[in-house]
């Protein structure tokens, strides 16, 4: 199947949406080489320079991988940009919720692995988180990645730190001028307590009730409206 010919305009740009569209159509399955750039190109009516442009885009997000002599394959069809745009246009108490079921996981997995150095970032967070005043929201996405790192899975680790960006801005663009409540620092340390202690029900139970608290203030505020 011949790509479309891609405009004048932004050429990368048009290059890497339409490969990004027939990846997610199976015009090539995981594993297929794709065609050569010079291929590409002429399907295209673009330069090669542009092709090898966006096939390094995609490579970069993982969706292509480039063996030297072998030529690109399909690595995955799967693309992180679409969950992004997924995301941005999720409610912000459907991005909370997620949060939710994310950290009370991550907060049992840590209270079972965590290891001496772990314990330590974390209280160092909690000192930070302190200190922050205005900075706070910053010191917080700092302190739970230190959570999350404590579980000590890499999947996991690598999921949370792509969502944790997108919870920051789907709640910025949901609320606008309007403010969140204070972080509550004391359910913060009663997590580290928790993890510290090796109690998963418990850092459960209280990453839940710390999490509760934004979204308690996110339904208020839509229901003010």
């Amino acid at each position: 199947m011949a790509l479309r010919a891609a405009g004048r305009q932004s050429l990368v740009d048009t290059v890497v949406e339409q490969l990004r569209t027939q990846l997610a159509e199976g015009e090539w399955a995981v594993g297929d080489r794709i065609p050569t750039e010079h291929e590409l190109a002429e399907q295209l009516g673009v330069g090669r320079n542009t092709v090898r442009e966006a096939v390094r885009v995609l490579v970069h997000a993982g969706l292509l991988e480039s063996l030297q002599g072998n030529g690109t394959f399909v690595r995955s069809t799967a693309d992180p940009a679409a969950v992004l745009r997924t995301m941005r246009h999720a409610g912000a108490l459907d991005v909370l919720e997620l949060r939710v079921a994310l950290e009370a996981e991550a907060a049992r997995l840590a209270a079972v692995r965590r290891e001496a150095a772990d314990l330590e970032r974390l209280r160092e967070a909690l000192r930070v988180l302190r200190g922050e005043g205005d900075r706070a929201a910053d010191a917080d996405i700092v302190f739970h990645m230190a959570v999350v790192e404590a579980t000590h899975n890499a999947a996991f680790v690598e999921v949370y730190r792509f969502f944790s960006t997108q919870v920051h801005e789907v709640l910025v663009e949901a609320l606008g001028d309007r403010e969140m409540p204070p972080i509550d620092l004391e359910t913060h340390r009663a997590l580290v307590d928790a993890i510290e202690s090796g109690d998963p029900d418990a850092a459960e139970r209280v990453a839940r009730r710390l999490l509760q608290e934004p979204i308690d203030a996110v339904s208020t505020l839509f229901t003010d409206r």
